[in-house]
């Protein structure tokens, strides 16, 4: 896989990984906790998780790719744990790019 294909598919995984992150917080937790509807949580919740283990997937693979430090793995992988942060990463990347 070329680098540009590599972070062009990163950048879209990480924006699918922040909607979804966004998703499961703030409407399929609501609606599990507040209105009892556990399957939201469910489906999001796998929906996400799929997005989370290719999120840092191709973060290594773009570390290795584009010849990046630990450093920057460990800032793509906290920002996949913090809301929002997805969003950061890929604005980094169409920036660097």
């Amino acid at each position: 896989m070329r680098k540009e294909s590599a972070v062009n598919l990163f950048r879209m995984i990480a924006l699918s990984e922040g909607v979804s992150f966004l998703l499961l917080l703030l409407i399929a937790m609501p609606l599990k906790y507040f209105f009892n509807i556990p399957a939201a949580v469910r489906i999001l919740g796998m929906l996400h998780g799929v997005l989370f283990v290719a999120f840092v997937f191709f973060a290594i693979v773009l570390t290795i790719k584009l010849k990046k430090n630990i450093a920057w793995f460990l800032i793509a992988f906290a920002s996949s744990i913090i809301p929002l942060g997805a969003f950061y990463m890929e604005k980094k990347l169409r920036i660097e790019g």
